[in-house]
């Protein structure tokens, strides 16, 4: 079986407060995009000589760290405590998502994940059920089980589907060879509330956007990274009626009235990719 995990941009990213935990309270509108991997699995050899039940591949773009350690593999093993027969699989991932990027990649194949084994195994698992066992791998990865505009809360966990439509708009992403670190991008983060709620701002005409939708990253990534803030700009620039960073970077996007056909030549050797959404 093959699924197409897809990406996410954030649309308004609050960090509201810390928790006792270590971890931090947000309030953001995720919006997805048709940025995709590709993740097939198929079932393993009882004759295979393998000590592992999950067998992962990595191919495209490389990852950092141990394959036996990635969310698609960490999701089989969750769902093999509660459900032991799972049959041991092969499972191969094509990366075209850009890694470190804020836009999803890994927890959006660790949700599609658990929905292909839900499928292949008949497991009969309702969405919130799904839901439950991605909040437990990441903070955005419940968002990819459902797949549609939704206002977060929580640590991007508690997801409440919006009637938010962009369709007729351009997206524009950009993604520079510039990893940030989710983990450093927090350790430099100032929590407060906002003075208007992403919610409701996105809600709005997005000719009204620029002034009230804001990414709580950008101050300190763009101060590390200014090369970053200046690829804001020039989306701008080049016609986007809203730019943003998205997630924790290092990622940017722009909204735009009519293609960005030249977004290739305006960033060369960055990822690119434009859509009508």
């Amino acid at each position: 079986m093959i699924t197409f995990p897809i990406a996410k941009i954030n649309l308004g990213l609050n960090v509201i407060e810390k928790r006792p935990d270590g971890y931090h309270n947000l309030e953001t509108v995720f919006y997805p995009v048709p940025i995709k991997d590709a993740l097939e699995i198929y079932k393993m050899d009882d004759a295979f000589p393998s000590d592992v039940d999950c067998d992962l591949k990595v191919s495209n773009l490389h990852i950092e760290g141990d394959e036996q350690r990635n969310l698609v593999v960490r999701a089989y093993h969750l769902l093999k405590e509660d459900f032991p027969t799972l049959p041991r699989l092969h499972a191969h991932l094509w990366k075209g998502i850009p890694t470190q990027a804020g836009m999803g990649g890994g927890s959006s194949d660790c949700a599609f994940m658990i929905r292909l084994l839900n499928d292949l195994c008949q497991l009969e698992l309702t969405d919130q059920q799904m839901i439950q066992y991605a909040a437990r791998l990441g903070a955005d990865c419940a968002f990819f089980i459902l797949n549609r505009p939704c206002y977060a809360e929580g640590i991007g966990e508690r997801l409440q589907p919006i009637d938010l439509y962009l369709s007729g708009w351009h997206i524009g992403v950009v993604r520079p060879d510039i990893p940030v670190p989710t983990k450093e991008a927090f350790s430099r983060i100032h929590p407060h509330y906002p003075k208007k709620n992403c919610k409701e701002v996105v809600m709005q005409p997005v000719e009204t956007w620029r002034q009230d939708l804001l990414n709580d990253f950008e101050e300190s990534v763009f101060a590390l990274h200014p090369e970053i803030g200046d690829i804001k700009a020039k989306l701008y620039d080049m016609g986007a009626t809203y730019a943003a960073m998205s997630g924790s970077g290092s990622a940017l996007f722009g909204l735009f009235k009519e293609s960005p056909d030249k977004l290739s030549q305006a960033f060369p050797g960055m990822f690119t990719f434009c859509c009508e959404l």
